[in-house]
């Protein structure tokens, strides 16, 4: 006998998280919160315009994945190199897009740590420059110091 269809997907750590870029990037928000489990805590950094813990797949999107979409253009999330330690995942990672108000682009380098448990993301937390965000934001920019 044979069995033909779309095999399961992969419940490896790295796999899992790539699969939750790849529906970010695609605005899948239904496939992203399918990387999520139930009980997952997603932290936005303090200082990020978003910045808290947010629980729960809906609770997630809806809090910062739907805002970012209002806030900003062509919002990005640009996964360039993983290190993985067993469930847990650092993603080397940009975020590329362009504020509706301000018109100014944005281009920030970011860390994403990732737990990852039962082929389900249980953890995340996002590091960046908080400051480079803002000044997108609000049209100002930081002078330099020497």
């Amino acid at each position: 006998m044979t069995v033909t269809g779309t095999p399961p997907p992969s419940a490896a750590p790295a796999d899992v998280v790539r699969r939750q870029y790849l529906a970010s990037a695609r605005g899948d928000l239904e496939a992203l919160r399918a990387t999520l489990a139930d009980d997952v805590e997603w932290t936005e950094m303090a200082g990020f315009p978003l910045a808290g813990t947010y629980r729960t797949p809906a609770g997630v999107t809806a809090a910062v994945m739907e805002r970012l979409a209002a806030d900003w253009e062509d919002w990005t999330a640009h996964d360039d190199s993983y290190v993985v330690d067993g469930e847990n995942v650092v993603v080397l990672a940009r975020y590329t897009a362009r504020h509706r108000t301000t018109g100014k682009p944005l281009a920030v380098r970011v860390a994403h740590h990732f737990v990852v448990r039962g082929g389900l993301i249980v953890r995340f937390e996002q590091f960046v420059d908080t400051a480079l965000v803002r000044d997108a934001m609000t049209g100002s920019a930081l002078a330099p110091t020497r």
